[in-house]
């Protein structure tokens, strides 16, 4: 049901292969009930903060670098989606601290974010945006963590 790389162009000792393959994995099984795919091959890359930049400005024409970026590539004729997710690290770590979560708990959000994307969830218009939300917390419920989208005080 999934293959799932994980490249590591920054080291991050909190995350290991096996803890972002399981993660990735309950998302791929969740998105199943809704989206018809035989097979899903993706691909995480943790980057630094210039990566993550020229990323986004090659691909999006944005001078920042994003949380998370998500190349989906679609079913193909075999009804395998293939997709691409890029986090960056120093990003997350960042967002983490501010948003008092943990670095795996923000992780998991954001992976669970862009498989969803990946499998061709978006959330551009409201109610899109409403279920994608309600499957990524009930995906991190799931594997042990909060709504990430409840304001911590």
């Amino acid at each position: 049901m999934l293959q799932f790389s994980v490249q590591y162009a920054i080291e991050v000792p909190e995350l290991s292969r096996q803890q972002l393959r399981a993660w990735a994995l309950r998302a791929v099984k969740a998105a199943h009930q809704d989206i018809d795919f035989e097979f899903a091959e993706l691909t995480l890359r943790l980057v630094d903060r210039p990566e993550a930049i020229e990323l986004n400005k090659a691909y999006r024409q944005k001078d920042y670098a994003p949380n998370v970026l998500t190349f989906e590539y679609g079913i193909d004729e075999l009804n395998t989606v293939r997709g691409d997710i890029i986090i960056c690290v120093p990003v997350l770590q960042q967002e983490a601290l501010e948003q008092h979560k943990t670095l795996p708990q923000h992780a998991a959000h954001l992976l669970v974010h862009g498989v969803l994307h990946s499998l061709g969830y978006d959330h551009i218009e409201e109610d899109q945006a409403e279920e994608m939300e309600a499957l990524e917390t009930q995906i991190l419920a799931e594997i042990g963590f909060p709504d990430p989208y409840k304001i911590k005080e």
